[in-house]
């Protein structure tokens, strides 16, 4: 028998078993395990090296837990605050330095990229604690369809464990300003999805949308600055934009996009009546987009059709930036978001006609 083979009940019929026993061989364990560290270490700093040298810097991660923090200062005694909800224009052009400069106290931020505001907008609605303005940015073919990557943000917020918030105190402490590498863009296995895998009939391969933008821990967010200065990755990422703008099988038909439209209009009318009731201020934003991406939304979301119907149905002020001449002339590298500096240009541009719109159009008085 093998000498650490243990015996079984077959091997000794009628006799109690003993406490099981297995014999550890005699190895070198401290040498083997200073060699597994070390290769551990090693393998981690040849990845976090190889995303340094792409120009890759360690920054605060996009989380459902980030978010959160965020959003529970609103239960927290800030219900009165200037809160900014929309996609990743809303995230990436709206600077909360700038704002906080020019107006004494930063917004609190809510958006999220590729995600549709308005469940995070029913989520206020519903809360009566919020009593402060609104800034809900509108890029039509997220909010016109109700999509995103982050719907479930609002819930989340509910349902975090004190172990998820925990973990995300300690990645933000411990990890996150160290670690280049540690994004979900350059994951391995986020790596590996993104390569050129053979087509298939039928079956059409999307490029996943690339790193755009850094964060911090306010979440204030801006372009990250390989978009405007690596002209491979601007035209990637225009690229992944442009798949976009290709109707493929198995999307919806005019007809359906139609229909999603006059719904998601009609959450707007439910959620801005709510908002009033508790004496929340609404303003709707579309801020600027260029090129093909541009041309796609005038196509498929007109104007007089989308942004006009909305507020008319909602009965609440917007400002759309074509509208304003210092508003309009900004450089967007991969034609949706404006480089920092511009951000921070455009958030100056903005910010007193945002003041304005909401001194002409005041909070009805609560409970009406």
């Amino acid at each position: 028998m093998d000498q650490y083979a243990r015996a079984t009940a077959s091997d000794r019929p009628g006799v109690a078993q003993p406490v099981p026993q297995r014999p550890v061989p005699v190895q070198p364990w401290g040498r083997m395990l200073l060699v597994a560290l070390a290769l551990a270490v090693a393998l981690v700093g040849a990845w976090e090296a190889w995303w340094r040298a792409q120009g890759v810097l360690p920054g605060t991660r996009n989380t459902l837990g980030l978010w959160a923090i965020q959003r529970r200062r609103i239960d927290h005694g800030e219900g009165d605050a200037t809160v900014l909800l929309g996609a990743s224009r809303t995230y990436f052009d709206l600077q909360l330095p700038v704002w906080e400069r020019l107006a004494g106290r930063a917004p609190i931020q809510l958006s999220f990229e590729g995600t549709s505001p308005m469940t995070a907008v029913e989520d206020l609605a519903a809360d009566p604690n919020f009593t402060g303005r609104l800034v809900i940015g509108v890029a039509p073919d997220l909010f016109f369809s109700g999509d995103g990557a982050f719907l479930k943000a609002a819930g989340y917020v509910r349902k975090e464990s004190p172990a998820q918030r925990v973990g995300q105190w300690l990645s933000m402490r411990f990890l996150e300003p160290y670690l280049a590498f540690d994004d979900g863009d350059f994951a391995l296995r986020t790596v590996l999805a993104r390569q050129d895998w053979p087509e298939r009939p039928g079956r059409h391969w999307f490029k996943a949308v690339r790193k755009l933008a850094m964060y911090e821990e306010s979440r204030n967010a801006y372009l990250w600055s390989k978009v405007e200065t690596d002209p491979a990755y601007r035209q990637l990422a225009r690229d992944i934009w442009a798949e976009g703008f290709v109707t493929y099988p198995g999307d919806p038909t005019p007809e359906e996009a139609l229909k999603s439209e006059q719904e998601q209009i009609e959450r707007a009318v439910k959620a801005v009546k709510q908002l009033h009731a508790h004496g929340a201020r609404v303003l709707f934003v579309r801020l600027p987009s260029d090129g093909e991406y541009l041309k796609y939304e005038e196509q498929h979301f007109p104007r007089t059709r989308a942004w006009d119907g909305l507020l008319k149905a909602t009965g609440t002020p917007g400002i759309y930036f074509s509208d304003y001449p210092q508003l309009t002339g900004y450089y967007l590298p991969e034609w949706s978001h404006l480089t920092r500096a511009e951000a921070e240009r455009f958030t100056a541009a903005i910010y007193p006609l945002i003041e304005q719109q909401f001194a002409q159009a005041p909070a009805p008085a609560a409970g009406h």
